[in-house]
């Protein structure tokens, strides 16, 4: 994709959506270099009034048919719940709008291909909002993986856990998860060819508050996904167990966030006894600095840089596709008790 406007100095844009996480995203875009937050739009016009005195210079509306029918708002960013998704961002792009959408894409496979078919179409960028590809730590994990730092990777497995918040109607696998499977995604850089899901429902019938999932990439890679707000502990980790060494992400560690452990375990090809034949090293436990750097202002500038330079967003439509087409096979395989589901 070419340069959407080589004379354009700012993106102007509009935050659809004030609420919880909408207020943060509002935030990040009034701090985004070459970002210009022009108009907040909410349903709710007490929630708006409080943006607006954060936010003078940026004009307000109940109204989203008002931000669409705008030429000059060339950008919006989707921070509504889930089941909107998929129709605020097909009118967007109709009107020729370029998206940000928080996660999920949309509900179902059928709906994110077609984003993805329109955001070609209408040679708009569409980018979803799933923040942990941006987060330093992350890609952290994704140069130590490049560079061969941990050898063949192994597996991969992560924690999302907490108690509360319960959400009513979207189940931890599509509220949650969605973080996880695209960093798996990301780090692995391959898409699983399976998958299967356990999970329960304890405090409302049919939203499972609990979820185990699992992901098979061929005969080499797999990776546990462990999403709950039913959790006596609040976790959020990433492990990744290499054939040299292993790494661990724990986000909520206010300062060792990546340590290095210095650990594997190999096999002598041609030993006789079995258990010989294992050896096991136990290294050194190293912290690696992160750099300070805010995921979600990261995230944000990503956006605006490649709408105004026109290059393709690291987590654009296709990769929401992708964590789309695994949360739908996870469902399927939730309601078959846990069995193996094609990844289409």
């Amino acid at each position: 994709m070419g340069k959407v406007n080589q004379t354009m100095e700012l993106l102007p844009i509009s935050v659809v959506g004030l609420g919880g996480w909408g207020k943060n995203v509002v935030r990040s875009f009034s701090q985004t270099r070459r970002a210009k937050l022009c108009v907040l739009c909410d349903e709710n016009e007490e929630v708006i009034a409080r943006q607006a005195v954060l936010y003078p210079y940026a004009a307000t509306t109940t109204q989203y048919s008002e931000i669409l029918a705008e030429s000059n708002i060339h950008a919006v960013a989707l921070v509504t719940p889930s089941p909107s998704h998929f129709n605020l961002a097909v009118q967007a792009l109709n009107a020729g709008k370029h998206v940000f959408v928080e996660k999920p894409l949309s509900l179902t496979v059928g709906d994110a291909k077609e984003l993805v078919a329109l955001a070609e179409k209408k040679q708009r960028v569409v980018m979803v909002g799933h923040l942990l590809e941006y987060h330093p730590a992350v890609n952290l994990l994704k140069s130590l993986i490049q560079t061969g730092e941990l050898g063949d990777i192994h597996y991969i497995y992560s924690h999302r856990l907490n108690l509360g918040v319960v959400r009513l109607e979207e189940n931890a696998l599509w509220s949650l998860a969605p973080h996880d499977i695209s960093v798996v995604l990301y780090l692995l850089g391959k898409e699983p060819t399976h998958v299967t899901a356990v999970g329960q429902s304890y405090l409302n019938p049919g939203v499972e508050d609990v979820v185990f999932l699992n992901l098979r990439f061929g005969e080499e890679h797999m990776a546990q996904i462990h999403v709950s707000w039913l959790d006596p502990h609040k976790e959020r980790k990433v492990v990744i167990v290499g054939s040299k060494r292993m790494a661990v992400f724990d986000d909520m560690h206010p300062s060792e966030k990546v340590r290095i452990f210095d650990k594997s375990a190999n096999v002598k090809i041609g030993t006789a006894n079995y258990v010989e034949s294992i050896t096991v090293r136990h290294g050194e436990i190293r912290s690696l600095i992160v750099p300070n750097q805010e995921p979600l202002l990261s995230e944000t500038q990503h956006f605006v840089d490649c709408v105004l330079d026109g290059k393709t967003p690291r987590s654009d439509a296709h990769d929401g596709l992708r964590v789309v087409k695994i949360l739908d096979a996870a469902t399927r395989s939730l309601h078959q008790n846990g069995m193996p589901v094609e990844i289409l």
